[in-house]
């Protein structure tokens, strides 16, 4: 297991998870990280100021990925956990654990106050991650991310 940041020969893969995560949940194409432009190009999107991706590579392959970045469209020094998304078969190893710490660093690194992030209300598993990690959950969303379909959303104050 070797979580480090993307490549471009990683875009089509991590799109790829992000869809077919998005899918296996009934989550909307639309006012989700589906349709985002940057869920086209990670890589390129990821090469900008204060942001970072990681991809999780196991065996050579890739099976999963997180990023932060500045939380569009905000009046604050505030980031986003963007795009965690992993494939069914590495889920629930500790795995999204490692990833998130690896993102929450960096968003301290870059000297972010807050870490904020928004999911679906059936990703039970990663809203269950979250937590224990110390989000909490919020009454509205804070910014606009375009992701209109997303009920959820946290904030994890540093």
């Amino acid at each position: 297991m070797k979580i480090r940041k993307i490549l471009p020969r990683d875009n089509q893969a991590v799109k790829e998870i992000i869809q077919a995560s998005i899918m296996e949940h009934g989550a909307p194409k639309i006012g989700t990280a589906y349709s985002d432009a940057a869920t086209q190009a990670m890589y390129e999107q990821y090469q900008k100021p204060r942001r970072a991706y990681y991809v999780l590579e196991i065996n050579g392959v890739v099976a999963g990925g997180a990023g932060i970045a500045p939380l569009d469209n905000y009046k604050g020094n505030v980031s986003e956990l963007q795009k965690m998304y992993f494939k069914p078969e590495v889920r629930g190893k500790g795995y999204g654990k490692k990833m998130m710490q690896v993102c929450l660093e960096r968003a301290k690194d870059l000297q972010f106050e807050s870490v904020y992030l928004e999911t679906m209300d059936n990703m039970y598993m990663a809203q269950r991650l979250y937590e224990h990690v110390g989000f909490k959950l919020l009454d509205a969303p804070l910014g606009d991310t375009g992701h209109f379909s997303c009920p959820v959303q946290m904030l994890l104050r540093f």
